[in-house]
């Protein structure tokens, strides 16, 4: 058995993402590329895009802090803290409408 504090890993993470040309920062704190199962906290500062990508699989985001946005083609969802997006199935992007710390957890299909 393992466990972590994710509110700490988030403090950690946001100070890695403001300190970051990027904006954002990221630790995967289950599974990986050999799992089918991952999960990745991600932490992005105010205004920051994570750029449109494809879905790989089934995946799900859970906003720990802050707002976001989902945007898929013409449709996007609004998160904030305690919402549970589900991840489209087609290309998607995520903004930062104030800092936030989600949980992307995602199942690879074989």
């Amino acid at each position: 058995m393992e466990k972590l504090s994710l509110d700490a890993q988030v403090r950690e993470l946001l100070k890695l993402a403001a300190a970051s040309s990027t904006g954002r920062s990221a630790h995967t704190v289950y599974g990986g590329h050999e799992h089918v199962l991952r999960q990745t906290l991600i932490v992005l500062t105010a205004g920051t895009v994570l750029a449109e990508h494809e879905n790989p699989g089934e995946a799900t985001l859970l906003v720990l802090r802050g707002r976001i946005v989902l945007v898929s083609g013409e449709t996007s969802w609004e998160g904030r803290s305690g919402d549970f997006l589900v991840g489209p199935k087609a290309r998607h992007s995520v903004e930062a409408l104030e800092d936030a710390a989600v949980l992307l957890t995602v199942a690879k299909h074989g």
